[in-house]
């Protein structure tokens, strides 16, 4: 039986990008963006709201629905299919997408003036901080999916060495304390391959979180069952990071790995709760919002170097990128889904 709340959880989750790549813009961490207009701390506070529990969020989504799969298929099945649904995407996404966003990043920063194809030689043979603000080499936004498949082929050795039935019993009984300190792992884990805060590590440990103990439907309906308290408790953290960030620019590791746990469970059990059932909405983005993931941010950052031409107030500008690359990405979407050459290459069965 399919589980709709991990569909809906998942596809809004990916539709929460729009807002939070479009703020970017206006960030003031220091780190920049491929359209960077100045600095606004409120913001720049509302991103710091999302970011501790969204990616998190996708890992162990991602480790459930990996359960699932393996139900039906084997490990070499598995990674085909994985190798079909993300590493195609990746290559083709890098190639054509990635240099996009760094042609415009050259342009609004730096005044490059010349053409886009001797803009992709640059991005191919210069390599910096991986970031792509500058122009050099990035995998962009598409490190998710990079990360997703390293993620799901390193699995494959967890699960042959520690089968989930070795675990399911345990993750049956675990109690939702038991739940809420699995933030010690992920904290620590962290800290291995962090690439400038993506952390290889904290995301498998995520994605093996998801896979031994949030498929477990026990585990779930503890968290169900008590998503009114941890929802309250997500919300207080929530705002305290709020707080703590606009008042006094904290923002550390510690604390962001804790509040963004404790928010991953609360809405994991309001999900089960509330959004556990099909709608016109599942359907549709069940389909469509991984192919928005792809296509959203080449398709923000070519809108938002038009926009900030635009002399006119900061709102306006936040909605037209924020809305019109939302209207504009699902427009892209429905035009390649229409080529059969190009399905295959944005992940569209």
């Amino acid at each position: 039986m399919r589980k709709h709340y991990i569909d809906n959880l998942r596809n809004y989750t990916i539709i929460l990008l729009f807002p939070v790549h479009t703020f970017m813009i206006w960030n003031n961490f220091g780190s920049g963006f491929y359209i960077y207009a100045e600095e606004n701390l409120l913001l720049s506070t509302f991103i710091t709201m999302i970011n501790p529990w969204f990616m998190p969020l996708l890992f162990v989504l991602a480790g459930i629905s990996a359960k699932h799969s393996l139900e039906k298929r084997s490990g070499k099945e598995f990674i085909r299919q994985r190798a079909d649904k993300l590493l195609i995407p990746f290559i083709f996404g890098t190639i054509l997408s990635a240099p996009l966003q760094t042609f415009f990043a050259r342009k609004f920063s730096f005044g490059y003036n010349g053409s886009y194809f001797e803009n992709i030689k640059y991005f191919f043979t210069h390599l910096t901080d991986l970031s792509g603000y500058d122009g050099a080499f990035t995998p962009a936004h598409l490190w998710f999916i990079l990360f997703l498949f390293v993620i799901s082929a390193v699995s494959l050795i967890f699960f042959r060495f520690i089968p989930y039935e070795r675990v399911s019993e345990k993750a049956e009984k675990f109690p939702l304390y038991g739940a809420m300190l699995l933030f010690l792992p992920i904290y620590i884990m962290y800290h291995i391959g962090n690439f400038g805060g993506y952390s290889l590590g904290k995301y498998l440990t995520l994605f093996l979180i998801g896979y031994y103990f949030f498929s477990s439907d026990a585990l779930i309906g503890k968290l169900e069952k008590n998503s009114g308290i941890l929802t309250i408790f997500s919300i207080i953290l929530i705002a305290v990071s709020a707080v703590l960030y606009y008042n006094f620019s904290y923002y550390g590791d510690l604390w962001v790995n804790f509040s963004g746990w404790m928010t991953v469970l609360a809405v994991i059990g309001s999900g089960k709760k509330y959004l556990n059932k099909k709608t016109i909405f599942t359907d549709y983005l069940n389909h469509a919002s991984y192919p928005i993931y792809i296509l959203h941010q080449p398709i923000l950052v070519t809108l938002a170097y038009y926009v900030l031409k635009i002399k006119t107030f900061l709102s306006v500008q936040v909605f037209m990128i924020c809305f019109g690359s939302l209207v504009i990405t699902i427009l892209a979407y429905h035009i390649i889904k229409s080529i059969p050459l190009l399905r295959k290459l944005i992940g569209i069965k």
